[in-house]
């Protein structure tokens, strides 16, 4: 469990350092904006791809999704009333590691291949 919240720290630390320098660009677009407000955020690379989207769902769920540079999700990180849950996926955008907690219970999914291990408390 360490490895996936040091994960999450630095997936967060480099959107805020992409953030950073996006800001730091535009500073003078939000000289006087102390609120930034958006039902959705895109990130985008300099061809204008989109490279990660937090956004709210209907269900009421707020998602932060980081997309590869071929248009593929990679991380998806997720937070609703019952829980949150966090998926890095493979080359093949298949889940490599899947952590979720909902309600009182936990549980790991890690998958190579055909391979998969669950751990549960």
């Amino acid at each position: 469990m360490k490895t996936a919240s040091s994960m999450v720290a630095l997936t967060i630390a480099g959107i805020a350092v992409l953030y950073g320098a996006h800001a730091a660009q535009s500073e003078r677009a939000f000289e006087n904006v102390s609120v930034l407000r958006a039902q959705k955020i895109e990130l985008v690379d300099a061809r204008g791809v989109t490279r990660a989207r937090l956004s709210t769902e209907q269900s009421g769920e707020v998602v932060l999704r980081l997309i590869a540079a071929n248009g593929e999700l990679r991380v998806k990180l997720g937070a609703a009333d019952d829980g949150s849950g966090l998926l890095l996926a493979n080359s093949a955008t298949e889940p490599g590691v899947h952590v979720l907690a909902q309600g009182r219970t936990a549980t790991l999914k890690l998958k190579a291949g055909e391979s998969e291990r669950v751990l549960e408390p």
